[in-house]
């Protein structure tokens, strides 16, 4: 019995001991710290080309905490690791970036360490800006230098209890880092490089729109094929497993990413919202990149896409449905709270909604975005214009939401009715309390 416990005793020094080692092993060294330098020592045009980029990567979104001041951190996310709360990214010199040389920022932005040599999680999605080359950087580096310096008490995270140690983020990293730059196909035009390169990069879309793994890290192998936004929100397929009823083109996304909208696909709600207001401040250039990379990602219509897409279109032409044995309470709620925007009338555009016959939302084999869009309403960015819908929280029991969406999605969608969408619905709703 004693010489069991001496082996277990031993056992657990040279584990403590061995991993003791490794964490040394896999600290980063620390980048000393400069002084503070004067926003008048960046170049403007660098400046401005940073605000720019910034923007289109949505910096602010994360790093800013709603009614805070821009950029100064504390925002929390809920993440797999825990609940991650946002640095401080003005030029503060204390906490935030401002003693960080352009070394140190482009470490955290590439390998995801901080200046310190403090291991970031990958909430912060450096495993993206690993692509990015050294002149966007320079630019960035630059706005982020000229930010107002905010100091803030910084939060401390919350991680799970398996990820409390973050030099254990330098296993995720061997794991499921990629840190090869971007290289452009020779094959594909200019556009089309530059948009690659904003989706992979500082756009970071595959962040919501590519299925993660058990450890958090995108399943590179189902790059942009949907996957969870948060919040309750799912983030739909970018490729050709798009769930739209009319398939995407050049044209179709570059309105949607732009302005926020699309006749023939819907508005942007939820999370996707302040991703549009970023692109609104973008390059338009650089939003027509995005657009034509994405839209070549559908692949070629099949002839069977085309059918479905033909068939939206005609029931969007038709009259309003007529309700079936057993719809008539869901179809008088659609009546009286839905039909006056999003049945009959003119073509789409504000302020009538969309015809559901053409809602991605809608024709989801996921009913979340659905019922969010429903419970929430959509809005425009501050000072923008764009559709408008109230949110039916409050005018809705659980029974009448999963009814009406149950209806709609008999009537105007073009696949199977939700699984389980009371269930769904109970569900998000507790999210929106």
């Amino acid at each position: 019995m004693r010489r069991a416990l001496r082996i277990v005793v031993v056992a657990v020094i040279l584990l403590v001991v061995v991993a003791g080692g490794l964490a040394v092993w896999l600290q980063h060294p620390l980048i000393a710290a400069i002084e503070p330098p004067a926003a008048s020592a960046f170049d403007p045009a660098d400046v401005e080309r940073g605000a720019r980029l910034a923007a289109l990567g949505n910096c602010d979104v994360c790093h800013t905490v709603p009614g805070g001041a821009d950029y100064a951190g504390n925002r929390p996310i809920p993440t797999p690791f825990g609940t991650i709360y946002s640095t401080n990214i003005t030029a503060a010199p204390g906490t935030g970036i401002g003693r960080w040389s352009e070394e140190a920022f482009r470490r955290a932005m590439r390998e995801g360490v901080s200046r310190r040599g403090r291991h970031l999680y990958p909430a912060f999605p450096y495993d993206h800006y690993t692509r990015l080359g050294d002149d966007d950087l320079h630019a960035l580096y630059a706005f982020l230098m000229t930010r107002p310096p905010v100091e803030t008490f910084q939060r401390p995270n919350e991680p799970q209890l398996l990820f409390a140690q973050t030099w254990l983020m330098t296993l995720w990293n061997l794991l499921f880092l990629d840190e090869s730059r971007f290289r452009a196909d020779p094959q594909r035009s200019a556009e089309w490089n530059r948009g690659a390169y904003l989706v992979a990069g500082l756009g970071h879309c595959g962040a919501c729109h590519t299925p993660r793994n058990l450890l958090a890290a995108e399943k590179t192998s189902q790059a942009l094929s949907g996957g969870d936004a948060g919040e309750g929100w799912r983030a739909p397929a970018l490729n050709a497993s798009s769930p739209a009823p009319v398939p995407w083109d050049e044209a179709h996304l570059f309105a949607y990413l732009r302005h926020g909208w699309d006749p023939e696909h819907g508005a942007a709600a939820g999370p996707m919202q302040p991703v549009i207001d970023g692109l609104a401040r973008a390059d338009e250039s650089d939003v027509r990149a995005i657009a034509a990379y994405l839209a070549a990602q559908q692949g070629e219509i099949s002839p069977e896409r085309r059918r479905l897409a033909a068939a939206a279109r005609e029931r969007a032409a038709g009259p309003p449905p007529r309700p079936m044995p057993g719809e008539e309470q869901a179809a008088a709620i659609f009546d009286g709270a839905c039909a006056a925007c999003h049945a009959g009338g003119p073509p789409t555009a504000p302020p009538r909604g969309i015809n559901l016959a053409l809602s991605t939302a809608i024709s989801d084999p996921d009913p979340r975005n659905a019922i969010r869009i429903v419970l929430d309403g959509i809005r425009p960015g501050e000072g923008r214009a764009g559709p408008w819908m109230p949110g039916f929280a409050g005018a809705f029991t659980d029974t009448q939401l999963a009814a009406v969406l149950a209806y709609i999605r008999a009537h105007y969608g073009n696949g199977r009715p939700w699984a389980d969408l009371a269930a769904e619905v109970r569900n998000l709703r507790g999210r929106t309390r």
